[in-house]
């Protein structure tokens, strides 16, 4: 129950995964299943985000002293979390790009109305 408590970044970012991941299953509504989509995927940047940074190192830009490798933290994940924040807006551009392709084919973005429009 201790590690709960000092892990608050990751155990917020498990909350926030859960919550999207609750909100793609049980709504019907396309917009909704978006919004909890890019709720899932900002819980994983920050889980990502918090295991790269550790207390006490700086970023990894050198201004005047070289603080050796060990004196900063790893850019990497950094690096990693932005490329996927593009993915993500990319990828949340193209699921409401469908979204409203969707209403003007079938006048509603619930899915269980299209799927019974579409099996008539």
């Amino acid at each position: 129950m201790d590690k709960l408590f000092v892990n608050y970044f990751e155990t917020a970012a498990i909350i926030l995964f859960g919550v999207g991941f609750v909100t793609l299953l049980l709504h019907n509504n396309l917009i909704k299943k978006i919004i909890g989509m890019n709720i899932m995927d900002t819980a994983i940047f920050l889980f990502f985000i918090s295991k790269g940074f550790i207390f006490g190192k700086e970023a990894p830009i050198v201004s005047d002293v070289h603080k050796g490798t060990y004196g900063y933290v790893n850019p990497v994940p950094t690096a990693l979390m932005l490329t996927g924040i593009v993915v993500a807006v990319s990828i949340t551009a193209f699921a409401l790009a469908l979204t409203v392709k969707l209403h003007e084919e079938y006048g509603t973005i619930e899915l269980d109305e299209i799927m019974k429009i579409r099996r008539e």
